[in-house]
This record gives structure tokens, sequence and C-alpha cells, in this order.
């Protein structure tokens, strides 16, 4: 019988982020990386946490300010505006801007279309009032 330990799940980069911005909108306020680290129970390294914390400040996520020798976090989005955020940044970096928006909307499914031509016409409609 051999002695193999179980490895925890390794969670994708999308799936922490979306961990600790959860955990930044439930602190009553900015949050230290130390906190968020013991409101997902732990089971992260605070250099993980930290680095998540890093990359979320440069999507413009969250913010920090300075408190004594640390940082305190607060959260700007939630996962959906994180999400869009991204989405936006990958059609940036296209050429064929109409190209990507064509493929997209071609490849939604009948709810996913009505939903976004919902939302479409809420937004017109709220431009012309």
């Amino acid at each position: 019988m051999t002695n193999q330990r179980q490895r925890p799940r390794r969670r994708g980069q999308g799936e922490l982020e979306g961990l600790v911005l959860a955990a930044l909108r439930e602190a009553d306020g900015p949050a230290t990386a130390g906190w968020v680290q013991e409101r997902l129970g732990g089971d992260l390294a605070y250099t993980t946490v930290m680095t998540i914390l890093t990359r979320l400040l440069a999507k413009s996520a969250v913010t920090r300010e300075r408190v004594g020798r640390s940082f305190a976090w607060t959260p700007v989005s939630d996962q959906a505006g994180l999400a869009a955020h991204k989405m936006r940044k990958l059609l940036d970096g296209e050429t064929d801007r109409e190209a990507v928006l064509a493929s997209f909307v071609t490849s939604l499914g009948p709810g996913d279309e009505r939903l976004l031509r919902e939302l479409l016409g809420r937004v017109n409609a709220e431009g012309e009032g």
C-alpha cells in the first residue's frame, strides 16, 4: 500500500481573484491581506493573497491605502465588473473589433442573445432620455 497524500485542488487565477474580491466585499471597510487570508480559511499562503491583490490592483479592481507598515485594500468592482473588464481588455487587443464582436454574438445561445438585446435596448433608451 502506497502512502499518497491528497494534494489540494489547484484553483485558477480567476477563481482566486473572485474569492479575494468576495472576501473584500464582506469587510466593513478596507481590509488587510492578513484579514483576507483569514477570511478565506487560511488555506492560501499570505504571499499568494498578496500576489492576487497586486494583480487586482493592476486591473483596477481594487484600491489600496497605506496603513502603518502594510496596505488596506478596497474592492472597486464586483465579479461581474471584473469579468467585463477582462472582456474589454481582450477586445481592445484585437485589430478587427467588428469580426470579434460578430463572432461573439453569433456564438451566444438564444437566452443570452435575448438578454444582450434587452440590455442594449435599455442603454439606447437611457441615451435618448
